[in-house]
């Protein structure tokens, strides 16, 4: 629960991107999620769309307009905005370069579409002046190579390029060279009191990581981890941190990053699952949500309830991995 002087500001707006295909429905199902779960919520829904340019060669703008019409209907706005330095070579840009088309100044909270709120959103105790992410996440990103840099000297010469204090960003309860101990989190959410401030910051570090990386990084990889590579920098230098945010409502009982539906079904509570069915049944979004096959055979056609029987949800692998190996070896995997 919030601290009686943390003030809970119910003042703020929540921004997914859409665009043609697979984020539309999802977009869509996060829309019917939100106004189910969070009838109070007050803010403004927004739908950040890329619009067509040189670095889209397919038209990115949501084309079904039975999903522009059911996101009007659930009160969505769609925001356009334009790729500069991203677009189709990777996608995850585009919830870096949508924030600068976002209302100055006011708070927002970021989701990726693959969400579903499952409960009260305002009662979140956000501190918009400290942002946060999401804590939900594997240690994906870096792999220390065998003859170079450990944990502490890759992303020591992240902080060391901005010229941000790394000894403060440690976690000191996680053992030295153990991936926990260092900040890093899921892009899956994120929030700040301006979208503007905190997308120049997000746009800068993932540009620089991404044409001049310090040459301790030099073997890895930063495809496709580069937003979540600069995403605790940006949240760093603006005053936040990993223990901003209570724990137990994001990623618990108000959000549910599921990631696909077979997922969702194998290894998310039951009132998340029972959120997804009862959120897709009315008949004017069901006719919409069919038109995506995933949602069609998961979700209609009973799949879901097949993937969940391979699991017993009290007793999870630890490893995503071997969760969706186990459904792809019985045939139900659906992205």
């Amino acid at each position: 629960m919030a601290s009686p002087e943390q003030s809970i500001d119910p003042h703020f707006n929540v921004v997914v991107v859409g665009q043609n295909g697979r984020l539309a429905y999802e977009a869509l199902l996060f829309a019917a999620s939100l106004r189910h779960s969070s009838p109070a919520f007050s803010g403004r829904l927004l739908i950040a769309e890329p619009q067509p340019g040189p670095l889209w060669p397919d038209d990115p703008r949501i084309s079904n307009d039975a999903i522009r019409t059911s996101l009007a209907d659930l009160g969505a706005e769609i925001v356009p905005f334009h790729a500069r330095h991203f677009g189709a070579e990777y996608p995850y840009g585009n919830k870096i370069e949508m924030l600068k088309s976002l209302p100055q100044d006011v708070p927002f909270i970021f989701f990726d579409t693959d969400t579903l709120i499952t409960g009260d959103l305002c009662a979140v105790p956000f501190d918009f002046n400290r942002p946060s992410a999401s804590l939900r996440r594997e240690g994906t990103w870096p792999k220390p190579e065998l003859y170079g840099p450990g944990y502490a000297g890759l992303w020591k010469s992240l902080y060391d390029a901005f010229d941000l204090d790394f000894d403060s960003s440690l976690d000191l309860s996680q053992p030295d060279e153990y991936w926990k101990r260092y900040l890093y989190f899921n892009a899956g959410f994120f929030y700040y009191r301006c979208p503007q401030a905190f997308g120049a910051l997000f746009e800068r570090y993932a540009l620089a990581i991404r044409d001049a990386p310090p040459t301790a990084l030099c073997a890895q990889e930063t495809y496709p981890w580069l937003d979540q590579i600069a995403l605790p920098l940006v949240i760093h230098a603006l005053g936040g941190g990993r223990d901003t945010l209570p724990g137990g409502y994001l990623d618990g009982s108000v959000s549910c990053h599921y990631r696909t539906f077979p997922l969702l079904y194998a290894r998310e509570s039951t009132h998340a699952v029972e959120v997804l069915e009862r959120v897709t049944a009315p008949n004017r979004i069901k006719k919409v949500l069919k038109g995506y096959d995933p949602i069609k055979r998961t979700v209609y056609h009973g799949r879901g309830a097949k993937v969940r029987a391979l699991f017993d949800q009290d007793n999870l692998p630890r490893r995503e991995a071997k969760i969706r190996n186990t459904i792809k070896s019985n045939g139900f995997w659906m992205r």
